[in-house]
């Protein structure tokens, strides 16, 4: 059973930069695409971008294109979530998430995901 542990979150002020790490356990994270989302205080979760199982393609939602960036290193078993220019509205809890897709593309639609972390809070405060 694929497992997957967020770390990196904590408080920055605008402007500012963090990367979020994605650790899996129980499985090789070869055949996965991994997803990126963020869920704020009384809204919905949102998919922010993706990342397929060889890395070679990415996907990313408009709100974080130029500022966000994704990628992997499969030997590590770790995915990682570059995050720049940082804005107070990118408050929120972010998630890491998988879905079994050895070949293709990723895609953001939630539904898609089957593999969850527990989440870790990114502030972006002065």
């Amino acid at each position: 059973q694929l497992q997957l542990v967020e770390s990196g979150g904590g408080l920055v002020q605008p402007g500012g930069s963090l990367r979020l790490s994605c650790a899996a356990s129980g499985a090789t994270l070869d055949y996965y695409s991994i997803g990126w989302f963020r869920q704020a205080p009384g809204k919905g979760r949102e998919g922010l971008l993706c990342i397929n199982s060889s890395g070679g393609s990415t996907n990313y939602a408009d709100s974080v294109k130029g500022r966000f960036t994704v990628s992997r290193d499969n030997a590590k078993n770790t995915v990682y979530l570059q995050m720049n220019s940082l804005k107070p509205e990118d408050t929120a809890v972010y998630y890491c998430a998988a879905y079994y897709r050895p070949f293709g593309r990723c895609v953001l639609p939630i539904n898609e995901y089957k593999y969850w972390g527990q989440g870790t809070q990114v502030t972006v405060s002065s």
